[in-house]
């Protein structure tokens, strides 16, 4: 388990899930304000799904907080096993609120845009209603409701993230994905029917930070501001490179899935801007700091 430990008095934070986009973030962002004291957990070290070795990780770490981003997030695989599916995202999320219950730990669950149906027809806010539309999306649902199972919770959710670190068994990410293929010379085809809310996790670590500052609880969304769609986002990139590849506009029939998906599941973030007094930053400036740290433009 690696500590990044700062002044005796900060608050102790788990990072469960550690190796992934967002959680790796959440690591160096956290341990880098010099406010607490952060111990990141990976799947070796505690398996969610696994009761008894959940309790005894977070009672022997004394924590304060216990942020859980451990998922199984590849959205077609969840449709292949659904029972893991709920093992990791709802049942991991029940082991570690009552773990988080028995020693007064604040439990943060990160969720995500799916559990949404994509109908509304705009961003949807915290309170919305949730109607997920495929394994993935009703794991995370049933995940955000176990979490609950303890005095203190709090729900963040992301979306399209974008992270320096890739995503844990992805591969990359879809804007990596998506410049491999440019730079490689290959043609783009990028669906514009379907719109989303980008996430920086960089950006939505930070935002984590504020939420425990002012110690709040309940559910948040931690996107970037604005919507778009994916062409939007792979143009823009692609644009920002410098490539010159056209990206060309397609229809979602054009990549058949597994899993049903939510045509618009982006996601308004005024609560946070009103809790924490953080002006959450447009995906477009995101993503372009996005490729600056992962050096694809100076």
């Amino acid at each position: 388990m690696k500590s990044s430990s700062m002044m005796s008095s900060s608050r102790r934070i788990a990072v469960v899930g550690c190796a992934g986009q967002f959680g790796t973030d959440l690591v160096e962002v956290l341990a880098g304000t010099g406010r607490y004291t952060v111990d990141a957990v990976d799947h070796e070290q505690m398996d969610v799904a696994d009761a008894d070795g959940t309790r005894r990780v977070i009672a022997a770490g004394h924590y304060d907080v216990v942020i859980n981003s451990a998922a199984f997030h590849q959205v077609d695989k969840c449709e292949d096993d659904p029972a893991e599916a709920m093992s990791v995202n709802a049942v991991g999320a029940l082991n570690v609120a009552r773990a988080c219950a028995e020693v007064g730990a604040l439990c943060v669950y990160v969720s995500t845009d799916y559990v949404f149906s994509g109908d509304k027809g705009e961003p949807y806010v915290e309170s919305d209603e949730i109607l997920p539309l495929n394994v993935y999306g009703v794991s995370k649902a049933a995940g955000e409701y176990l979490a609950k199972q303890t005095s203190r919770w709090l729900v963040v959710r992301i979306s399209s993230v974008i992270g320096k670190a890739g995503a844990r068994g992805k591969g990359g990410n879809f804007i990596e994905a998506i410049l491999s293929r440019a730079k490689s010379g290959q043609s783009l085809q990028v669906v514009n029917d379907s719109w989303m809310s980008p996430t920086y996790t960089k950006d939505a670590a930070k935002a984590v930070d504020a939420l425990l500052q002012r110690d709040a609880t309940g559910t948040y969304h931690l996107s970037n501001r604005g919507r778009c769609t994916w062409h939007e986002f792979a143009t823009l990139a692609v644009s920002l490179v410098g490539l010159k590849v056209p990206v060309l506009p397609v229809g979602s029939e054009m990549f058949p899935s597994k899993a049903r998906r939510p045509r618009d599941s982006a996601l308004d973030v005024s609560l946070l801007e009103r809790t924490t007094g953080l002006a959450a930053r447009p995906w477009q400036e995101a993503l372009r700091d996005y490729l600056v740290e992962k050096g694809h433009i100076a």
